[in-house]
């Protein structure tokens, strides 16, 4: 019985004994990596993981970025909103200085 492998379940673990992956048909000639590599496939695999163990690190570390431009954006917003209350406060008291002085030389 000859049973073949599938991705999940390669008929071998070892990395050296397995088939090379070909270029699909739909892909332009030239498009693909070629068949063979200098490397060794344990080395390639050993990177993978050691960037595999990274990404969450740098998911973290976009999502603090994130964060930080968010709070940024707040502290802004929350300034802006001040800035115009303090100007609206400022043309009442002017228009009252106006008024106080309109009616002291009314009088």
């Amino acid at each position: 019985m000859n049973i073949l492998g599938t991705i999940d379940r390669p008929l071998t673990n070892d990395p050296k004994k397995q088939a090379p992956m070909k270029p699909s048909a739909s892909e332009p000639v030239g498009s693909a990596t070629p068949d063979f590599t200098t490397t060794d496939a344990t080395d390639l695999r050993q990177n993978r993981t050691r960037e595999m163990q990274l990404i969450p690190e740098a998911l973290a570390r976009a999502h603090m970025h994130e964060r930080l431009h968010e709070a940024e954006r707040e502290q802004r917003a929350v300034r802006l909103a001040t800035a115009r209350r303090m100007q609206r406060r400022a043309e009442r008291a002017s228009m009252r200085a106006r008024r106080a002085l309109a009616m002291a030389v009314m009088q």
